[in-house]
C-alpha cells in the first residue's frame, strides 16, 4: 500500500513535507497540554525513562515555538497564540534541577468529613481593573508536591462595588512552615481581611481618590490587625500556641476608576514588592523602620499629613513591644507594612509572597528572565503568565503566590 497502515506502520519512501506535516499535527494542543488526569506516568513508570532520557516529552513539556506549528491551508506556518509573546517561556534559570514536576505531584491525604477544606494545587485569575491589567497565580511548590503536602499559600482576588467605584482586592498569605493546618490559617487569613475591605470598601475608594494617605495607613493597620487578631484566637480554641496557627499576609488595592491612578501596598509578614520600569527591576518593599509610610521616590504620593500628623494615625491602642527588662506574654508580632504610590504607564507593579520574592532578589537570571518576558509588551494571558512565575530556580522550590499589574 502507498500510506502508513491504520496502526502507524513506517511511511517508508514518503516525503519530508508529509513526514513534518504528520509531526506537527500529533504535537498540538492535545499532545503538549495534558489535564492532570492525563498521560503522566505513573510511579512505577517516573524512573524509567523521561525528558533527560530524550525519549518521550514529560507531562510538562513546552508548547512548539511557530516553527513547530501546524502549515496552514497554503502551507504556513499557523500564527502564534496572542497571549504567548515571543519569546516562550522557559522552564528554568540557572541549575534547573527540577525537584518534582506538577504531572508527578503526590495529592495531600483527604478528610472524607472536611472535603471542603481541600486545595488546589494551582489557583489563576485575570482581569482588568481601571488603567491596569491584572495576572494573579498561587502555585504549590516543588518540594510539597514531593512530599504530598497542601500549598500553604493562600489567594484570594475580589471585586468590591460597581462601575468606577468599585475596589479591586488582591490578598496573599503563607502559612506557618511546619504547622498543622498552615493552609487553613492562610485561606482564613484572605477571608477575613476580604470581609474587613469589602465591608469599608465605600469610604476606602473616598480615601483613594482623595489622596488621603494617612486615613488610608491608619484604616487598613486597624483592619489587618483585625484579621490577624481572629487567627489568634482560632489558635487559642484549637489549643495552640499564636504562632503554630498564624500566617503572613499580602495584599494590594486597585480602584476600577481610571482615573485613579493610586495603588496600595498593605500587610504583615516575609515577601516581596517589586516594580518593573524601562526594563529594570526596584525592590520598592517598605522595611519595618518605613511603617510611618515615606513614599518610594519619584513613584509614591506626597504624604497627606504632616509628620506628625502621621504618626498619630499609628495609635490605634495597640499594645507596645515590651521593654527590655520585660518577659512578652506572646511572640512579638510582625511590623505592618504600608506603601501607597502612583502608577505610572508602562510599569509593571509585582507583589508576591516570599517563595518567588526569594528567587527574584537573589537570581539575577530570573530577573533577567521577567524582564525580558514583561517589558514593553502587552500583559501575557495566563497561561503565559503562569509559565513565566513558575520558572524554576535551583535550591528554590516553595510555595509561589505573585499577582502582577501591567498598566496602560
Amino acid at each position: 500500500m502507498g500510506g502508513p497502515g491504520p496502526q502507524g506502520v513506517d511511511p517508508g519512501p514518503q516525503k519530508a513535507a508529509t513526514r513534518a506535516s504528520k509531526d506537527a499535527a500529533t504535537s498540538g494542543p492535545q499532545a503538549t497540554a495534558p489535564g492532570p488526569q492525563a498521560t503522566a506516568p505513573g510511579p512505577q513508570e517516573a524512573g524509567a525513562s523521561g525528558p533527560r532520557d530524550g525519549a518521550t516529552p514529560g507531562p510538562q513539556g513546552v508548547a512548539p515555538g511557530p516553527q513547530a506549528t501546524a502549515p496552514g491551508p497554503q502551507g504556513a506556518p499557523a500564527p502564534a497564540p496572542r497571549d504567548v509573546p515571543s519569546p516562550a517561556p522557559q522552564g528554568h534559570v540557572g541549575g534547573g534541577a527540577f525537584v518534582c514536576e506538577a504531572g508527578h505531584a503526590v495529592l495531600p491525604v483527604a478528610d472524607p468529613e472536611a472535603l471542603d477544606g481541600l486545595v488546589a494545587d494551582t489557583v489563576l485569575e485575570g482581569a482588568r481593573s481601571g488603567a491596569g491589567t491584572l495576572r494573579a497565580a498561587s502555585v504549590r511548590g516543588e518540594s510539597a508536591r514531593f512530599r504530598g503536602d497542601p500549598r500553604r499559600d493562600a489567594l484570594l482576588t475580589a471585586r468590591f462595588g460597581t462601575g468606577e467605584q468599585a475596589l479591586v482586592l488582591v490578598a496573599m498569605a503563607t502559612g506557618a512552615p511546619g504547622a498543622v493546618g498552615a493552609h487553613r490559617a492562610a485561606a482564613e487569613a484572605c477571608r477575613w481581611i476580604g470581609r474587613a475591605v469589602g465591608r469599608s470598601h465605600a469610604r476606602l475608594v473616598a480615601d483613594l481618590r482623595a489622596a488621603r494617605r494617612g486615613d488610608l495607613k491608619s484604616g487598613l493597620h486597624r483592619l489587618t490587625d483585625r484579621s490577624l487578631g481572629r487567627l489568634r484566637a482560632g489558635a487559642a480554641e484549637q489549643g495552640l500556641a499564636p504562632d503554630e496557627y498564624t500566617a503572613t499576609l499580602r495584599c494590594l488595592l486597585l480602584p476600577a476608576d481610571p482615573a485613579c491612578r493610586t495603588r496600595v501596598f498593605f500587610g504583615v509578614g516575609a515577601g516581596g514588592l517589586f516594580r518593573l520600569r524601562d526594563g529594570d527591576w526596584q525592590d520598592i518593599e517598605p522595611a519595618a523602620a518605613e511603617t510611618a509610610g515615606a513614599p518610594v521616590v519619584g513613584f509614591g504620593s506626597p504624604p497627606a499629613e504632616t509628620p506628625e500628623g502621621d504618626r498619630l494615625t499609628l495609635d490605634l491602642g495597640i499594645t507596645t513591644p515590651p521593654g527590655p527588662y520585660d518577659q512578652p506574654a506572646a511572640p512579638p508580632r510582625e511590623p505592618f507594612r504600608f506603601r501607597a504610590s502612583v502608577a505610572r504607564p508602562g510599569d509593571v507593579l509585582l507583589l508576591c509572597t516570599q517563595g518567588l520574592a526569594g528567587p527574584l532578589r537573589g537570581e539575577s537570571g530570573l530577573r533577567a528572565h521577567l524582564a525580558g518576558r514583561w517589558s514593553g509588551r502587552t500583559p501575557p494571558g495566563l497561561a503565559g503568565f503562569l509559565a513565566d512565575t513558575g520558572t524554576r530556580v535551583e535550591g528554590y522550590a516553595d510555595d509561589r503566590t505573585a499577582a502582577a499589574v501591567w498598566e496602560a
